[in-house]
């Protein structure tokens, strides 16, 4: 049985493995206060040419983004966030937990535009609702599209001329930043934003996201929120050392091109046999649209998620490829698909 279920099935690239073998018995300060993280800080700076952004590691995606939000939001404040929206659909009311509510955004691609989020500015509008203040986006998208610069560039600008937070959550970063058609750098991202997060769970590290907040009047007393959520570790040079290993080089980025290459292969080979796909994804999760009988017999062989019901013979199902996806499993479930007809 082989899993197209998520990319994080394995556990993390060798290189990782070795670098927290070797320096498992070096004794260093805790809680991010070691050298290995003040590095790895100071390197993804350099990677964003921007040394005036503040980074802080974490060790997950919901942790980053519960943290961040309710550290970013005043008690009577809201985030407006896609229909699909991580956030809203699959984090256990993190976010409304903290006390914020989530204003949902019907999309038909996952993503927010700036007249979407006028339509919810125009709908909240004295003292007795809650106060729109932060947009939250994912790139990629829960169902696999990416925000192009332009797109982004929109967005951003309407959000600083309403006094509105932009914030986007990075889980699959990496597979949007290396997707055949995008069209903007780690850089330019974080010139856009008011912070965002770079996700390593998904992307070959045991666990770990790097959060950067890019607006100054976020930054205050950020540590405080830390240790309050259970996010700051005393082990925290787990976690440095995984983003030095990932961002040294190419790492980081050669990884998120393989599974992007591995969805693609999956998306052609399906396409070869004329089967169409509920949306356009170009990252490496996509949504093939199959029958229900070839499905229960995928199903013998591999593991996926049903994403959504077509009609009574037809199904969605997702296919997430990783970093460490073998081409060679890539193509028996395409051989399978074949062989069905």
């Amino acid at each position: 049985m082989y899993s197209f279920k998520n990319d994080y099935s394995e556990g993390a690239h060798p290189r990782i493995l070795s670098s927290l073998i070797e320096s498992n018995l070096e004794q260093h300060e805790g809680y991010g206060e070691d050298k290995y993280t003040k590095e790895a800080i100071e390197l993804l700076k350099k990677r964003m040419d921007n040394q005036h952004v503040d980074v802080h590691l974490l060790s997950g995606g919901t942790q980053a983004n519960l943290t961040a939000l309710s550290a970013f939001l005043r008690p009577h404040e809201a985030v407006i966030a896609a229909n699909t929206g991580h956030i809203l659909v699959h984090e256990t009311g993190a976010i409304e937990a903290t006390g914020h509510k989530i204003i949902s955004i019907d999309t038909d691609d996952g993503k927010l535009t700036s007249m979407k989020v006028k339509m919810a500015l125009d709908y909240h509008t004295d003292e007795h609702m809650v106060k729109p203040k932060l947009v939250y986006i994912s790139n990629p998208t829960e169902i696999g599209s990416i925000y192009t610069k332009s797109e982004l560039e929109s967005l951003s600008s309407f959000c600083r001329e309403n006094k509105l937070i932009l914030y986007v959550d990075g889980a699959r970063l990496g597979s949007a930043l290396c997707s055949e058609e995008n069209d903007m750098t780690l850089p330019e991202l974080a010139s856009l934003v008011d912070a965002f997060y770079i996700g390593g769970t998904k992307n070959g590290a045991l666990i770990g996201e790097a959060l950067v907040i890019c607006s100054d009047c976020l930054k205050e007393d950020f540590r405080f929120h830390l240790k309050q959520k259970g996010a700051l570790l005393a082990k925290g040079r787990l976690l440095g050392i995984q983003f030095l290993e990932l961002f040294k080089d190419e790492l980081y980025f050669d990884l998120a091109r393989h599974a992007n290459n591995m969805a693609k292969l999956l998306k052609e080979g399906l396409c070869s046999e004329g089967y169409k796909f509920l949306t356009h994804s170009p990252s490496n999760q996509i949504f093939p649209i199959l029958p229900n009988k070839l499905i229960e017999k995928l199903e013998e062989s591999y593991a996926f998620y049903i994403w959504q019901k077509i009609d009574k013979d037809n199904s969605a199902i997702r296919l997430v490829t990783s970093w460490a996806t073998d081409e060679k499993d890539v193509l028996g479930l395409i051989e399978s698909v074949k062989n069905f007809r």
